[in-house]
């Protein structure tokens, strides 16, 4: 089945509040920059991503440092790998008083806060931004998680996600359960809004209970945009019922383009409408003026990376102790079942190696986690970078791009001076922003009012 997509791209960054980027040797080049802990950091990188007209910047997060690696934190503080973890909502603040255009997403858990809670924030967020929020909703991932928010494990895959989904119906009721009109705000009569046009909730489910009524009125987007990146069985079909934005990470583009056709039929199949639904695979970029200094970047990127990163990472992400085991050794059935994080990682290396039982080695090989080769990267003079890009985007592999960084900032610099403008040239991106909130810019319409009381 074929689907409508949007005739260009939509570009998004792919952030950290940290010491780093998604790439954790990012701290080690030595044109990062170093002032992570300030507010003009992430403003810097928000006035060059609005600069090159970028759709969104959002930002990835955990609630924990990676300590499941021997069930410590000491190696990942001693080598940096993603041990600074700030709050988003400040940071979101700072950089969208920097910008007027820039779409801001931040990543909030299902599994660890309260509806009504996340609902205010994003509410009030949108608000203060004029339109230009966005949630990415997550599970969370690992137990380090659980004993900072006061559980002692970490729940089982499939019930986080039937306890997102609902999470999901109460934040989007008390969302629209004011309605456009309901603030009168008249002086004379002293009426300020219509009582009949603000509804309360009085949810009560397996889950959840929240009365209501919600504390603050539809926002100028209708509501914020939700962004998703679920991968497993029960991760696609989440996001293809919730997301309007969702971030997959595809190995090359006939990869890309399978998981693209399948998930825009489960889309369809949700009864939504596919082409109201943006799907882009995460990637880095590694762009020069020449081929020859496009190479050297790419060394020096490609050399800063550390074994213990990858350690580290796969420990934290598939919530299993990766220092227990030798390289060549062999995971059981057991402990393959006993995976609790990211089951579409670990799915994705038994099928790769075709092996029933992978080896550690064949984790850190296949995922290549703590590495550029983690992701996509495109690499090369700018022609080059837009060729490959324009392949992935017209051969029907996705709607745009999530660009990871290799250094902060200058890889988004980079990418804004050399590339964007030649896929405008190309008349595969837009010259200026389309309008004022962040669905505009994304081609979707205003939000409709959620059915909360079917």
């Amino acid at each position: 089945m074929s689907h409508a997509r949007p005739g260009q791209m939509a570009l998004i960054a792919f952030l950290q509040a940290q010491n780093c980027s998604n790439y954790p040797g990012s701290w080690r080049h030595p044109a990062t920059m170093q002032d992570y802990l300030s507010p003009e950091y992430y403003q810097r990188i928000a006035r060059t991503l609005e600069a090159g007209r970028f759709h969104m910047a959002f930002f990835d997060d955990r609630l924990a440092l990676p300590d499941i690696l021997n069930h410590d934190h000491g190696e990942a503080v001693r080598h940096g790998i993603r041990v600074v973890k700030l709050d988003l909502v400040s940071i979101l603040t700072a950089m969208g008083l920097a910008t007027t255009r820039l779409g801001l997403g931040a990543t909030y858990s299902t599994t660890y806060y309260e509806p009504f809670h996340v609902a205010r924030v994003f509410a009030t967020l949108d608000h203060m931004l004029g339109g230009r929020v966005a949630w990415n909703v997550v599970t969370s991932l690992n137990d380090s998680e659980a004993h900072n928010m006061g559980a002692t494990t970490h729940l089982e895959h499939d019930l986080r996600y039937d306890r997102a989904d609902e999470f999901l119906e109460v934040v989007l009721s008390h969302w629209d359960s004011w309605a456009d009109d309901a603030i009168v705000q008249d002086r004379e009569s002293g009426i300020f809004a219509d009582p009949a046009k603000v509804k309360r909730l009085d949810h009560v489910g397996k889950y959840f209970r929240s009365r209501g009524p919600f504390t603050v009125p539809r926002t100028p987007q209708g509501r914020p945009v939700l962004i998703q990146a679920g991968q497993s069985g029960r991760g696609q079909a989440f996001a293809a019922q919730w997301g309007d934005l969702v971030f997959v990470i595809s190995p090359d583009i006939a990869a890309a383009q399978r998981s693209y056709a399948s998930f825009k039929d489960q889309v369809a199949r949700s009864g939504r409408d596919p082409a109201s639904v943006r799907l882009c695979p995460a990637v880095y970029c590694v762009v020069g003026e020449t081929e020859q200094a496009a190479a050297d970047k790419r060394a020096l990127i490609e050399g800063l990376a550390k074994p213990i990163d990858g350690l580290a990472l796969l420990s934290e992400v598939l919530n299993y102790d990766f220092g227990s085991k030798g390289m060549d050794e062999a995971f059981t059935d057991a402990e393959l079942a006993g995976i609790k994080g990211l089951q579409a990682l670990r799915d994705r290396v038994v099928r790769i190696s075709g092996k029933t039982n992978p080896t550690l080695r064949d984790f850190v090989e296949i995922s290549r986690r703590g590495t550029i080769h983690e992701f996509t990267c495109f690499s090369g003079t700018p022609t080059q970078v837009a060729d490959q890009m324009q392949a992935w985007f017209e051969g029907g592999a996705c709607d745009g791009f999530v660009l990871a960084a290799t250094h902060m900032p200058g890889s988004y610099e980079d990418f804004v001076r050399l590339v964007v403008p030649e896929l405008q040239r190309r008349g595969l991106f837009r010259r200026e922003f389309d309008g004022i909130t962040l669905r505009e810019n994304l081609g979707l319409p205003r939000a409709e009012p959620f059915d909360w009381r079917r």
